[in-house]
């Protein structure tokens, strides 16, 4: 122990000169964000979020009606106009259509996505496709439409953002999950490896992992979801979008990568830290202090995942 407290100060030093990219603070007031999967949700919150700290805002999504909706709801509670888009993720021509009405982007929030929960046996393919196509093929094409614009802006001094919308399901698989999983995870590979491409065009990556949140797309999920999902993420909380989206426009102004919410989250992601970019010293000293501990934490989540199950299937065969 005395040994730990002397190695202590070593390792933040150590860690203050090594964690990359660099702290940066990243500006939102007067400048431009576009988000994706704004019509509801976190997205209309994010809209929110966003234009009450002067930036001006675009949103996008599928549904006219529903983005004029949300476009009203604003400029009622803000007297503000944002821009409305409506396209496919999934079409990139659409969405190429789109960024180019929109003009340069500063701060891109890659917010749209659809889940279907059901155990991959009885998923049809069309509803696993959808689920791919939507959360990871349609952040390729948000991404590569707004990418040339966003490293060609004027004022490249000033840092600019893209935020994938993760999920606590793109940390850790859970049952009834595997294709919604299996596009979340794919996101994180996704913006670990853009990390690099952009660094040196003064572009962060965030990566946001919110736990259960009061919106239409949940009320509509838990409609349909296994009995064993409900189960094993019983007691896992429920946070509101304003909350959530407070929380991340906070994270994408610090310039973090890994922007968690609740206790579980910040646990989970010390877990999964492995070897994502980390601009915080202090949180990296807690990644590298804590990794044991949330080894283990994450052993008895497993343990008590799996006794869920087998108590389950026992319940199952003997009603």
């Amino acid at each position: 122990m005395l040994l730990a407290l002397l190695l202590a100060p070593f390792l933040l030093l150590l860690l203050y000169f090594i964690v990359r990219p660099k702290p940066v603070t990243i500006p939102i007031k007067n400048r431009h964000v576009f988000i994706t999967g704004g019509s509801s949700g976190i997205g209309l919150a994010l809209a929110h979020k966003a234009v009450s700290e002067g930036a001006r805002v675009s949103i996008l999504a599928r549904s006219l009606p529903k983005l004029e909706e949300a476009q009203k709801s604003i400029r009622l509670a803000h007297g503000v106009d944002v821009a409305i888009f409506a396209a496919d993720v999934r079409d990139y021509d659409a969405v190429q259509r789109a960024v180019n009405d929109a003009g340069p982007i500063d701060v891109l929030v890659v917010n749209q996505g659809v889940f279907v929960p059901q155990a991959l046996e009885k998923q049809g393919l069309d509803e696993i496709k959808f689920m791919i196509d939507v959360n990871l093929m349609g952040s390729f094409h948000v991404i590569k439409a707004a990418l040339p614009s966003m490293k060609s802006r004027k004022d490249r001094r000033q840092p600019a953002s893209i935020a994938l919308m993760s999920s606590q399901a793109g940390q850790v698989g859970i049952y009834g999950y595997s294709s919604y999983s299996a596009s979340k995870f794919g996101l994180r590979g996704l913006a670990e490896a853009l990390q690099q491409e952009v660094i040196s065009d003064n572009i962060y990556l965030s990566l946001i992992f919110p736990p259960d949140t009061e919106t239409p797309a949940l009320e509509e999920e838990r409609k349909i979801r296994p009995e064993l999902t409900d189960i094993i993420t019983s007691g896992g909380g429920l946070l509101k979008a304003d909350e959530v989206a407070s929380k991340t426009l906070d994270g994408i102004k610090a310039g973090s990568f890994s922007i968690p919410f609740n206790l579980e989250g910040r646990m989970l992601a010390i877990a999964t830290a492995g070897v994502s970019p980390q601009s915080s010293f202090l949180m990296a000293f807690l990644e590298v202090a804590l990794a044991s501990l949330a080894r283990i934490v994450s052993l008895f989540f497993l343990w008590s995942t799996y006794r869920r199950i087998a108590k389950w299937h026992v319940q199952k065969k003997g009603a």
